[in-house]
């Protein structure tokens, strides 16, 4: 008899939860594996359009990912984490580049330019990604930036980033 999906049962769960597969699995209740939204924000934006580089400046030192429903899952982590993630796996996103959302407010109006994002290079507090623009026109300069990175189907393992930032925070939260 399969238990009903209530609030208790779940925080139940994640409390028993090991760090295994199965128990990722376990949490997810047999739904297929969870897909991740990364977010990224930052100051302002300058393009190069001679070389097809963005470089977000004063980007946030943390990097938000967060998952539809029906799991629900939400978190952080530090953009320099975010960084090494980029080329690990077999459907790495340097082997499938994610696609991106990048908004730009400019004054009261709102920007957005989607595009595939390559070969990030994080230096201090600026990240550089090289871009192939799918739609929209992306300004020499801009501010208040967010990036939407869409990730399609990363597994959500205890391998994965993901993974281990969740496995992390419960530790943080439960106390093991």
């Amino acid at each position: 008899m399969r238990t009903s999906n209530t609030r208790r049962s779940f925080i139940a769960a994640v409390a028993a939860a090991t760090s295994s597969l199965a128990a990722v699995k376990a949490l997810a209740q047999g739904s297929e594996e969870p897909q991740f939204l990364f977010v990224q924000s930052a100051k302002s934006l300058s393009f190069d359009k001679a070389t097809n580089k963005v470089t977000l400046e004063g980007v946030s030192p943390a990097t938000i990912f967060f998952s539809d429903r029906p799991d629900r899952i939400a978190g952080n982590m530090t953009t320099a984490a975010f960084i090494p993630f980029w080329s690990k796996g077999k459907d790495s996103f340097a082997a499938n580049p994610p696609n991106a959302d990048i908004s730009i407010l400019e004054g009261k109006e709102l920007r957005q330019v989607v595009a595939i994002l390559q070969d990030p290079e994080l230096k201090g507090d600026n990240l550089t990604y090289t871009l192939k623009i799918l739609r929209g026109d992306m300004p020499a300069k801009g501010n208040d930036i967010a990036v939407f990175i869409d990730i399609i189907g990363r597994p959500f393992t205890p391998l994965s980033f993901a993974g281990v930032a969740r496995r992390n925070y419960r530790r943080a939260y439960w106390g093991y």
